[in-house]
């Protein structure tokens, strides 16, 4: 297992330097501020590998840029509208120079409109940590009271409508106002954030395309991509949805083992592979994360190791961002799948037999709360969760007492 570290660029409030002493081996990054459908030009990926290589002091870091997180996909070619043609190109070759600069894994998303979506962003629990939360009552009044959506209330239960509806009327205006710029908040990182009107243009547009029709669209574009990308070598891994059920009237695609391995069977090309976010699909009861490592491992080609907390047993509903070791997923039993899946790949004789994975999100805690950082990524809270799964990692491969070998 290769521990990678997200970071978000010259802008993020955890440096270079930070990343350098919590001794990751390689970086996750992505060129946050060139827009979906426009190529990655070698001088910005150079731009960027020189950022990472350099540390506060001028000194070498010695640390590289290993995954892209993310190359993203215009909402043209989701929806295959306007510029998808062109943007497909793009996309080509903006893979074509990330493999020429030596970036071999290239992460992206699928998901319509918004990449996640939470309703609150410094939830503070019991400890006195703070972390990223979706609660279901307050989602659905921002889709009925503030977004307005229609026909919202057919997509919720009987039950939730009428707490949405309580919870709404006794919400301040600072509330309505903070829940709004949290729904909308977007991936972290990228280049803008989506006003309400954005949200309601994007909507509209895909007022028309059914589930079918968006999975159709994602194979369209991997018959494309992925062939290019096998023949250089790379490796592209889809994100799942955050989180991994319909929201906004929009399709999900890519919520269940049963969406990855459709896509996975429909291009069967080792490069179209998987980004296994043991949080994004832990947040439904039904994904079983280390059986789905079992069963798919084989084109696992990057790990984000988080862990939520579910608040309910219903297949949809309120869940908040765990520590890694302590929410819904058995992460012993997925760091044990995943070292024997390397093992497997040793043994084959595998280049790619070692599997990066980040520490993906963190609790914000002791001095976390004294910076801004983007939501969900503070530096401490990432340590702590990348010293447990390492500890994990260690003990699984113990000589004497490894129970993953």
């Amino acid at each position: 297992m290769r521990q990678t570290w997200r970071w978000f660029g010259p802008h993020d409030a955890v440096s270079v330097d930070d990343l350098l002493q919590a001794g990751v081996q390689g970086v996750v990054t992505a060129l946050h501020h060139i827009k979906p459908g426009v190529v990655w030009s070698m001088e910005e990926i150079k731009q960027r590998q020189s950022e990472i290589a350099t540390l506060s002091d001028g000194a070498a870091s010695s640390l590289k840029w290993e995954v892209v997180e993310s190359l993203p996909v215009s909402e043209d070619i989701k929806r295959q509208s306007g510029e998808w043609k062109q943007h497909i190109e793009h996309y080509r070759q903006s893979l074509t120079n990330l493999h020429q600069s030596g970036v071999e894994v290239v992460c992206y998303n699928f998901m319509p409109v918004l990449d996640w979506t939470r309703t609150d962003l410094a939830y503070r629990l019991p400890s006195g940590a703070t972390c990223m939360r979706f609660d279901y009552i307050d989602f659905a009044a921002f889709d009925i009271d503030i977004l307005k959506r229609t026909d919202a209330t057919n997509d919720f239960p009987e039950r939730i409508v009428d707490a949405a509806k309580q919870r709404y009327a006794g919400m301040s205006d600072k509330r309505q106002a903070e829940l709004l710029d949290n729904v909308v908040s977007g991936l972290p990182g990228a280049a803008e954030s989506l006003s309400i009107d954005d949200v309601r243009e994007h909507l509209f547009a895909y007022n028309n395309i059914s589930a079918e029709q968006l999975q159709k669209n994602l194979i369209d574009f991997l018959a494309e991509v992925a062939p290019h990308a096998q023949s250089l070598g790379l490796r592209l891994c889809c994100h799942p949805d955050d989180p991994p059920f319909p929201l906004l009237g929009l399709p999900r695609i890519m919520s269940t083992e049963n969406h990855y391995q459709q896509i996975l069977n429909a291009v069967d090309l080792p490069a179209n592979g998987v980004t296994l976010c043991a949080g994004s699909l832990g947040a439904r009861n039904d994904n079983d994360l280390p059986g789905m490592m079992e069963r798919l491992g084989d084109r696992v080609h990057f790990l984000h190791l988080r862990n939520v907390m579910r608040e309910s047993d219903d297949l949809i509903g309120s869940f908040y961002e765990a520590e890694h070791l302590a929410g819904g997923t058995d992460m012993v039993a997925l760091i044990a799948a995943v070292v024997r899946e390397e093992n497997k790949r040793r043994d084959a004789g595998r280049s790619d037999y070692t599997i990066p994975f980040r520490p993906d999100h963190g609790q914000n805690i002791l001095d976390d709360h004294t910076r801004t950082t983007q939501p969900g990524y503070p530096a401490i809270g990432r340590l702590k969760g990348l010293a447990e799964l390492r500890g994990v990692e260690a003990a699984l491969r113990h000589s004497a007492y490894g129970v993953a070998q």
